[in-house]
């Protein structure tokens, strides 16, 4: 019994294609314990330093002490709202300049609801061809059909726009902003034109440029001044702000759409509403005081070759990557190996994520050890 299963693994070690879950001993803002030692972590979404910080954690609760509970207990549309989700979801409406909001239970959630809800028959996607797997599988689930357009290639959406727009009735582009194996940020502006050029919607998912780029920390569509010109905004809580969740902004028309017709939000027990709280004391609280932090964050990040808080290295084999870990971790170093399919065959990587507290120092070391490594090879 299982054996196919049992085969599929075992073809996966053989390639150093096999995953396992880590028990670590504990986190902070900074740093991960696992197997007896001290780590920078450089694996983590905590960009802004909220999540494992017991200073921020005792603070939002001497503010708030008891009033909200650790469970919701249902959906959303039968006894899951409560004041809280409507207070954030207005936040984020007037942060944005948008007609309305609406949460989800995860950024996964947010882009499986929102493109198989919206992609409906005799509609099409335009679709970067390295947007996060949650993009990919809505457009799956949808009954629209769906096209993939070299990643930040314009002249190819262009000629894609050129041959396929007329024959659809909706026609939605779908990007993220900050690319997270990447750390690349798509040509938002002349997506922009090309909307406009082409009767298409678009859709931006931040998720990981909300909380780090902006005046606001709203993202880069607020950096670059364009959050007039996208239809749907769509970001997490689950990164820099350290909680846990979605969002998407945008028309009354489209969020409405979407409570009737978005099943992950429909059929999902709302988020507890301690989290939905610690959400909005972080953005209302916190945002503001970290702007001088963000933009030294993006500063040490941009001497290392990337226009994000993400830093890739490209090592190429499976094996190497993981090898390349390995000696990183003994160096005092956490990260881990981005594989395929996560990124494509040959591309097998360091994602090295940046948070507020590191410091450039400690990553000319790590640099040092990836390029020992990489001139043995």
């Amino acid at each position: 019994m299982y054996d196919d299963y049992k085969n599929i693994l075992e073809e996966l070690k053989k390639h150093s294609h096999f995953r396992d879950l880590k028990n670590f001993e504990g986190k902070d803002e900074k740093y991960i314990y696992f197997k007896g030692k001290k780590l920078l972590n450089l694996s983590s979404n905590n960009y802004l330093n909220f999540a494992d910080n017991k200073q921020i954690t005792e603070e939002f609760l001497d503010a708030v002490g008891t009033e909200y509970s650790l469970g919701s207990a249902s959906a959303r549309l039968l006894t899951g709202t409560l004041p809280v989700y409507g207070e954030l979801e207005n936040l984020l409406s007037d942060l944005y300049g948008k007609e309305a909001a609406l949460l989800y239970n995860s950024g996964y959630h947010a882009n499986v609801g929102i493109a198989s809800a919206l992609n409906q028959k005799g509609d099409v996607i335009f679709s970067d061809k390295l947007n996060h797997a949650s993009i990919i599988d809505g457009m799956k689930l949808s009954d629209g059909k769906f096209f993939r357009f070299p990643h930040n290639n314009m002249e190819a959406l262009e000629k894609l726009l050129i041959r396929e727009r007329e024959n659809y009735k909706n026609a939605f582009i779908i990007t993220e902003s900050v690319f997270s194996m990447d750390g690349d940020i798509e040509d938002l502006k002349k997506i922009i034109e090309l909307k406009k050029k082409y009767n298409c919607n678009l859709i931006i998912d931040e998720a990981h440029a909300f909380g780090v780029f902006g005046e606001k920390g709203l993202g880069v569509a607020e950096e670059l001044g364009i959050i007039n010109d996208v239809d749907l905004i769509v970001g997490t809580f689950g990164k820099a702000v350290g909680s846990m969740g979605a969002f998407v902004v945008g028309s009354k028309t489209l969020i409405d759409f979407l409570i009737n017709k978005s099943r992950s939000f429909i059929f999902s027990t709302a988020l507890p509403p301690i989290n939905i709280a610690f959400t909005k004391w972080i953005i209302e609280n916190k945002f503001p005081l970290v702007k001088e932090k963000r933009k030294r964050m993006l500063s040490i990040a941009k001497k290392f070759g990337s226009d994000s808080h993400i830093i890739p290295v490209v090592v190429g084999e499976n094996k190497d990557t993981v090898d390349l870990c390995e000696v990183l971790f003994h160096n005092g170093y956490f990260t881990l190996p981005i594989r395929p399919p996560t990124v494509p065959v040959g591309t097998s990587r360091l994602r090295l994520s940046l948070t507020c507290e590191i410091e450039e120092q400690e990553l000319d070391l790590l640099m040092e050890k990836i390029n020992e490594k990489l001139l043995v090879k």
